[in-house]
């Protein structure tokens, strides 16, 4: 126990790593033609992510992402559910087991745990939870609107968050083909990328810091039950 709660930063790395970088490997197996592995590791994070393929990535075809009606030409089926599983073709690759938002998301917090891991000495205390609250509140609101826009106009059907007119007016139409669609480089993609950024930066700069101090109490008490010496850091 007391091993563990020295080195839990260690293993609770390894273990977002394994889990987060495993659906990278979906498209390579694909690719390989290794069809049995990819397809599992596809239905494996079913319950982790829509994987709709107009906003994820693709590797190993002509394209890095495609629209909806790209996808529509070769798969013929737009219902929210069944678009899960496409995986892709040998022409346009094959998508990762993550959207966009949760290769952001998912992805970089592990990434931001090595950063937290390298200034662990300096961190002394957690992220304030009203700024922990404002670095979530992006990704909620954006993820919201766009589950408001797919549930009400659906995916295919040009709800506010497929088109952004309203974005379009205020600027003045300034950046044509920035505004619509779900692609890279459009103003979706990008706030899907920020936003999950931020997030992942609010849960590691927030989360890891308290775990630091139950577990260097818990490590104290443990190692000398008689004490009743409370570290400052502590809980």
């Amino acid at each position: 126990m007391l091993w563990v709660m020295t080195h839990w930063l260690a293993l609770l790395l390894i273990g977002m790593f394994i889990f987060t970088f495993l659906p990278f490997l979906a498209p390579l197996f694909m690719a390989l033609g290794w069809n049995r592995l990819g397809e599992a590791i596809y239905t494996l994070y079913i319950p982790f992510c829509h994987q709709l393929p107009q906003r994820s990535w693709f590797f190993f075809g002509n394209k890095f992402t495609y629209t909806l009606s790209e996808i529509e030409q070769v798969y013929g089926n737009t219902d929210p559910w069944a678009l899960r599983f496409f995986y892709g073709s040998p022409q346009m690759g094959w998508k990762v087991a993550w959207s966009d938002r949760m290769i952001s998301f998912y992805t970089m917090t592990p990434v931001f745990g090595l950063l937290y891991a390298a200034l662990r000495r300096w961190v002394r205390r957690p992220l304030p939870f009203r700024i922990f609250l404002l670095l979530l509140m992006p990704m909620a609101l954006d993820g919201f609107t766009h589950a408001i826009s797919d549930a009400v106009w659906g995916i295919s059907a040009g709800g506010f968050r497929d088109s952004n007119a309203w974005m379009s007016a205020l600027t003045g139409n300034a950046l044509p083909g920035f505004y619509a669609g779900d692609q890279a480089g459009t103003f979706n993609w990008w706030m899907r990328l920020v936003t999950g950024l931020w997030a992942s930066v609010a849960v590691v700069f927030w989360a890891f810091p308290w775990l630091d101090r139950l577990l260097r109490h818990e490590r104290t008490r443990l190692t000398d039950p008689h004490s009743t010496h409370r570290p400052k850091d502590a809980l």
